[in-house]
């Protein structure tokens, strides 16, 4: 078993997920990153937890919203799971303190990674749904994480992914378009995890990781972003 950066039974962090786990493993697998370990890490747990909240999301919407139509709920939806919210629930859960990562991964500033910190709160609900096995426990547990962020979700029709959004920012400012470039490949396929570059003038060149070239071009642009709003 792999050593964590953490106790598994930290009552701190158990506190603020909102539940105690009966295989405490199951939190430490979920909060293992890849760079870790190709085998024991958190991305098989992530696969579940991305498809329950997506459900858990949308019955939400639909009962809370029962004039809006499917359109407009997807893209409800779509603000709601996005890296940029996951992060901030990752931020408000202080998963950073707890990330299980290389070496390596630390130095690079891995556990302040949004797209590292969306994976894990993922995984998290990937292995609560795992440990309980009852959808009726782990639903209130998540949508207590997004009280703060239920009140203010409009339907919007602006709704664009990170990608989308840097080109048109830069276009609009008539600057030269970003370039991306796979930098590495681990794995086999289907299994494998993608390390893109991204470059734009004037800015330092950042790296995005993911489970397809998309997610990881997807999870840089979202970082150059962020730069760039601020």
């Amino acid at each position: 078993m792999i050593k964590g950066q953490f106790k598994v039974s930290d009552p701190r962090l158990l506190s603020r997920i909102g539940y105690q786990f009966n295989e405490p493993e199951l939190l430490q697998l979920a909060l293992t990153h890849r760079s870790v370990s190709h085998k024991y890490n958190y991305e098989r747990l992530e696969f579940l937890g991305d498809s329950l909240l997506g459900m858990i999301i949308a019955n939400y919407l639909y009962h809370a919203y029962p004039k809006e139509n499917e359109g407009r709920l997807t893209r409800m939806r779509a603000t709601l799971v996005r890296q940029e919210a996951l992060g901030k629930i990752a931020n408000d859960l202080k998963l950073s303190q707890s990330l299980i990562l290389s070496t390596g991964e630390l130095k690079s500033g891995g556990h302040h990674r949004e797209s590292i910190l969306a994976d894990t709160v993922e995984a998290i609900i990937g292995a609560i749904y795992i440990d309980c096995k009852d959808l009726s426990v782990l639903e209130p547990i998540v949508m207590n994480w997004y009280i703060p962020y239920l009140e203010h979700i409009e339907p919007t029709d602006q709704l664009k992914d990170p990608k989308s959004r840097l080109q048109e920012h830069l276009q609009a400012r008539k600057q030269p378009l970003p370039v991306y470039e796979v930098v590495d490949i681990q794995g086999d396929a289907p299994n494998q995890h993608f390390k893109v570059e991204c470059l734009v003038s004037g800015l330092p060149t950042l790296l995005g990781e993911g489970s397809s070239r998309r997610f990881a071009e997807q999870a840089v642009a979202a970082e150059i972003l962020k730069i760039l709003e601020q």
